[in-house]
């Protein structure tokens, strides 16, 4: 049987260097694709208005009894039966942080996949960094970047990733003070009980998650058929299974039941899940995080190819 997919073999200590000119080359075609995409998607977009203390008109709506009489537009009121409310748009700025998962397993492409999970995992990234950017937001990630608020927030993430990218694993979150937005980017492949171990922590804190699982659609399908050979990219341990097709509903039962165990257990956290595979469109997980983010969630496709 025709190879499906492969990964790059683990780095030796000696050529870490190299590893890290190969990342320094892909972040710069991952930040124009994540400006491609954060494009398409905030076209006729105006950001995360939400209500709140600013200057600027935002929206009229109805007045609610309780409110104060202060805030009647008594102008707008006056052209039917209804009595307005003039809001205004919140301008105070917010912090988030974004993170996306960088060790071995990230690196594998499939036959059925258009990119790497590391890529897709990348311009989500620097993709959320440049539309929350547009939007006034404070923009970080842990141990890369400090919280910043500039209109060129995602080239400076880039730079920063390409000097010093995250480590594997979960990211520590020491730095991080206050109610804060934590955007997580990775496969979590991990068993869902030592996922959450580490994420709970953080909800006690005060933060909201949002945490985006990227999947190769081998990893969903499991194509396999024949004598194949398993390599895991953490440990390089291999598995050879004589007849894969036999164990196939197996696996696509335990990969589905770790994906609802995990999400189940996030949304009890009320943190926000979004799956999403290599072979669909970049901006479908986009825009479901982003509708997180703006306090409106959305609900990720992933069904078939759009």
């Amino acid at each position: 049987m025709a190879s499906i997919g492969q990964i790059v073999e683990r780095t030796p200590s000696g050529e870490v260097l190299a590893r890290a000119q190969m990342r320094a080359r892909l972040i710069p075609d991952c930040l124009v694709e994540a400006r491609r995409v954060a494009n398409t998607v905030i076209a006729g977009w105006h950001g995360r208005r939400k209500r709140g203390i600013g200057e600027n008109f935002w929206q009229f709506r109805p007045y609610s009894v309780g409110e104060s009489l202060s805030r009647i537009d008594w102008r707008r009121s006056a052209r039917d039966d209804h009595t307005y409310v003039r809001d205004r748009e919140w301008e105070a700025a917010h912090t988030i942080w974004l993170w996306a998962d960088l060790s071995p397993s990230m690196m594998f492409k499939s036959t059925l996949g258009t990119v790497s999970k590391e890529s897709r995992a990348l311009v989500l990234m620097l993709a959320l960094a440049e539309i929350l950017a547009r939007s006034g937001e404070r923009i970080g990630c842990p141990g890369v970047m400090e919280p910043v608020s500039a209109r060129n927030a995602a080239e400076r993430l880039a730079a920063a990733l390409t000097h010093r990218p995250p480590s594997a694993g979960l990211p520590d979150t020491g730095m991080i003070r206050g109610a804060s937005d934590l955007v997580l980017i990775g496969d979590f492949l991990d068993p869902s009980d030592a996922i959450m171990t580490r994420l709970t922590p953080l909800s006690r804190r005060g933060m909201r998650g949002h945490v985006v699982e990227i999947a190769d659609p081998a990893e969903e399908v499991f194509p396999y058929a024949g004598r194949t050979e398993f390599t895991d990219p953490e440990t390089g341990e291999k598995l050879t299974a004589g007849r894969a097709e036999i164990v196939a509903e197996d696996y696509r039962r335990a990969y589905l039941g770790r994906r609802e165990a995990l999400g189940a257990s996030l949304r009890h956290l009320g943190w926000s899940f979004t799956p999403h595979r290599t072979d669909h469109l970049a901006s479908e997980a986009l825009v479901a995080v982003h509708m997180y983010l703006s306090g409106a969630p959305g609900r990720a496709n992933h069904g078939g190819q759009l």
